[in-house]
């Protein structure tokens, strides 16, 4: 299993998540106990279990918000940092200066027509493209799949061939 490294701003999120969710909780399930009654005899404070002050209520919406927001920043994709990487197909690319020196001709040919559709042809269009019998294309890829190095997928009547990473 290969874990994502996590840099900065997410982890610097992520604390803040961590903290507001356990303020909030506290706050939630400890509210101060005092209510305050302006009468004609003047003020009493009395306590009374159950009930929020101001500031209660303003921590309480103040956590929420940096929650919402931090979570918010953690689940949407994209959001979180991410560092330099290559583009997928740049180092299918690279991939494939060392793979297409211990391919067969066939399966070079085939190869070479996905990684140049962008990763995604459909079977039937690989025959075409390259030239080979339908039957060659079918035996090449089931050797290509063999390797790890593609994927067929069921679509409708066809199948779509995708490289794996």
């Amino acid at each position: 299993m290969r874990f994502k490294k996590i840099h900065g701003k997410t982890v610097f999120i992520a604390a803040l998540f961590i903290v507001s969710a356990f303020i909030l909780g506290v706050k939630l399930l400890s509210p101060t106990p005092i209510q305050i009654y302006v009468g004609e005899n003047g003020t009493s404070v009395t306590q009374i279990p159950g009930f929020f002050t101001t500031t209660d209520v303003g921590i309480l919406v103040v956590t929420a918000i940096v929650l919402g927001i931090s979570g918010a920043y953690l689940l949407l994709p994209g959001s979180a940092e991410k560092p330099d990487e290559k583009p997928a197909l740049e180092t299918r690319k690279e991939r494939w200066e060392k793979i297409s020196k211990t391919l067969k001709d066939d399966e070079r040919k085939i190869y070479k027509v996905i990684l140049d559709s962008d990763g995604l042809v459909n079977q039937s269009e690989l025959a075409e493209k390259t030239g080979l019998s339908k039957s060659n294309v079918s035996r090449s890829l089931d050797l290509l799949e063999s390797k790890g190095l593609v994927e067929r997928k069921r679509r409708g009547m066809g199948n779509i061939v995708l490289l794996k990473s």
